[in-house]
């Protein structure tokens, strides 16, 4: 067996997960919490156990020591897990990486070099590979969220800026969530019965049109011709685009001066857009479920919300559809794009104009397989699709291509 170790650093939180990439079997998973407070909390799973405990983290090198710990007490046993590699995801390769690399210091150095670009989760994936390089003697493979969008058409990632202020500074649109929408479009293109749709249409799979939606706490749609991104949400940071748990999307940039001009502080409208807006400032609550019970209870403030959530999403893939020339396969993806079959159903509700329908029995049904959801399969007829995410095996397994190519 040939394992890789995926590894997710944030600011205070370390995630993990052991993924034997050929089989695409996560043999251990885990997070790590509330690193550098006075008390963290550990949840590690194997084998369908789960061990947690309560312990101080002080930094992410603690982390990352307690969880090789587990691994040697609880199992599985790393030294018997044939580690091939380290992956780590990336949250920003800006123009600089575009595809899985390996890591060495002139790499570490690079990621470091972007933190300004994202402020927020760089400086932690940089700690998380320094650390992990110091305790895991194998090769380390960087994955980069930006790489998928790289390829963006010029006029999708060129925002209408003074062109030698975008150049100087480094402002294009990078787009977010890469590997979840490579990998989910990827397994639609591959599936059954999108196969038999274009060979009923007599056309090639370079063809084949995808809007995805990602919708989790972030989230962020793409447009995919032929498996290449023509256009994505997300754009310099992952604060552009759809309506997010916490996370503003889109809004008029001027109200960003308006409020500094009203005496807020740079930090704080910075705050407030990413910490402080999306459902959670709309409603009181950040988690759709939460949303959901409020608005079945009645709640006039979550029910705004959810249709200002929705609205984005239906004015999203209708844009989607006229920059591909139509939509043959819509899919959602991630937590609630997975598991919420209302906020599917509202959003397909209003896109009836574009071909788009909804199996009601269907989409209610619960399954951790991808799956059609459509109510007509017929020839021509878009389909709507629900496909598992799954960054990690798709980390694993770029991260094993490349050390073993």
């Amino acid at each position: 067996m040939s394992t890789v170790l995926v590894l997710n650093s944030g600011s205070s939180s370390l995630k993990y997960q052991l993924v034997d990439p050929a089989s695409g079997e996560a043999l251990a998973a885990g997070v790590v919490e509330r690193i550098g407070e006075t008390s963290g909390t550990v949840k590690h799973e194997a084998k369908g156990e789960k061990t947690v405990r309560d312990l101080p983290v002080p930094d992410h090198g603690e982390a990352l020591r307690i969880v090789i710990g587990l691994f040697d007490e609880v199992g599985p046993s790393l030294a018997e897990a044939g580690i091939a590699a380290v992956g780590h995801r990336v949250v920003h390769g800006g123009e600089v990486f575009s595809a899985p690399t390996l890591v060495d210091d002139d790499v570490v150095a690079g990621v470091r070099d972007l933190v300004p670009l994202a402020p927020l989760h760089n400086p932690a994936n940089v700690t998380g590979i320094e650390v992990a390089r110091e305790l895991l003697d194998v090769p380390h493979v960087a994955v980069f969220d930006t790489a998928f969008f790289t390829t963006l058409p010029k006029a999708a990632s060129t925002y209408a800026l003074d062109r030698e202020v975008a150049a100087e500074h480094g402002v294009r649109r990078y787009g977010f969530h890469g590997t979840s929408h490579q990998f989910v479009s990827s397994a639609v293109a591959a599936h059954p019965v999108v196969a038999e749709k274009l060979a009923a249409e007599g056309r090639s799979p370079e063809t084949l049109r995808q809007v995805v939606l990602h919708l989790g706490n972030g989230a962020s749609a793409s447009a995919v011709l032929g498996g290449e991104p023509v256009d994505t949400s997300m754009g310099l940071t992952p604060l552009e685009g759809l309506v997010m748990g916490t996370r503003s999307g889109d809004i008029d940039a001027g109200i960003v001066f308006h409020l500094i001009r009203e005496g807020m502080a740079a930090e704080e409208v910075d705050t407030l857009l990413n910490k402080r807006s999306g459902i959670l400032g709309l409603s009181g609550v950040g988690d759709m479920r939460e949303l959901q019970k409020l608005v079945a209870a009645g709640d006039a403030d979550a029910r705004l919300a959810l249709d200002v959530y929705l609205h984005r999403l239906r004015k999203y893939v209708g844009a989607y559809a006229a920059v591909l020339g139509g939509i043959d396969v819509l899919t959602f993806t991630a937590g609630v794009g997975e598991n919420d079959h209302r906020v599917r159903s509202g959003v397909v509700r209003g896109l009836k104009f574009l071909g788009l329908t909804i199996d009601p029995a269907a989409n209610e049904a619960r399954s951790d397989e991808a799956r059609v959801i459509s109510a007509g399969h017929g020839a021509e007829a878009p389909l709507v699709m629900v496909v598992p995410t799954d960054e990690e095996l798709a980390i694993a397994r770029q991260a094993m291509a490349l050390v073993e190519g």
